[in-house]
């Protein structure tokens, strides 16, 4: 039986995993026709959320509004140059991301960090994401930092593939502390910059409960994985 896995999947395990590049030789994806870019205006708070929930970053509003007050709640003036929203021919706003920094004040490297990629499910699967993050990469390069971070999971397994396509890398401590992670976005993706790590079995892919579930499954109809 072949697993097919969503772009944000709760059956995979969970591992942070932490990605870095300089913010030099950027790639450079134009928009498609009919879409542009605008940054944050007062009022685009619930914009915000709204995408994300679609994205399934977030189950409930209020999950969303907790997030956004822990991210950027008084920071709102920051944000009018560093918080970028697509906008369809309609304005409506169908994607987001952000040019921001470490807000735990952990990182002291002074890198930048692009939080919050999502583009609302709809609209998903239009060649917008790569624009999306060029774009506000460009961004922070102008603020002026040199290398950026970006912190993501298993979970959004496709995102990493999208951000290794423009060139991030995984950061070493992170490559040997979710080690387990990385080679499940191996399995999952089979991308070429994760050529040092062996691909994860489907039974080391699955958090426990999907993996008890396939097996039951396997004893009653005979499949495999």
């Amino acid at each position: 039986m072949e697993i097919r896995f969503d772009n944000h999947d709760e059956r995979i395990k969970y591992y942070e995993l932490m990605l870095e590049r300089k913010l030099c030789d950027l790639l450079h994806f134009p928009l498609p026709e009919g879409y542009r870019f605008v940054f944050f205006r007062p009022g685009d708070r619930d914009h915000w959320i709204d995408i994300e929930k679609s994205a399934k970053e977030f189950k409930t509003y209020e999950a969303g509004l907790e997030s956004w007050n822990n991210y950027y709640g008084g920071k709102e003036d920051e944000l009018k140059k560093r918080m970028v929203f697509i906008e369809d021919m309609a304005g409506r706003k169908v994607a987001t991301a952000t040019a921001f920094y470490d807000i735990r004040g952990i990182d002291k490297s002074g890198d930048g960090w692009l939080h919050w990629v999502s583009v609302r499910r709809e609209y998903q699967g239009r060649g917008l994401a790569k624009p999306l993050i060029s774009h506000v990469l460009e961004i922070m390069r102008g603020l002026g930092y040199t290398r950026a971070k970006i912190p993501t999971q298993t979970t959004t397994w496709l995102a990493c593939k999208v951000y290794l396509d423009l060139g991030f890398r995984p950061i070493p401590e992170n490559a040997v502390h979710s080690r387990n992670g990385w080679r499940i976005v191996k399995a999952l993706t089979d991308h070429e910059a994760l050529a040092d790590f062996e691909p994860a079995a489907l039974g080391e892919i699955l958090n426990d409960d999907q993996t008890a579930a396939s097996v039951c499954s396997e004893n009653e109809t005979g499949g495999h994985a």
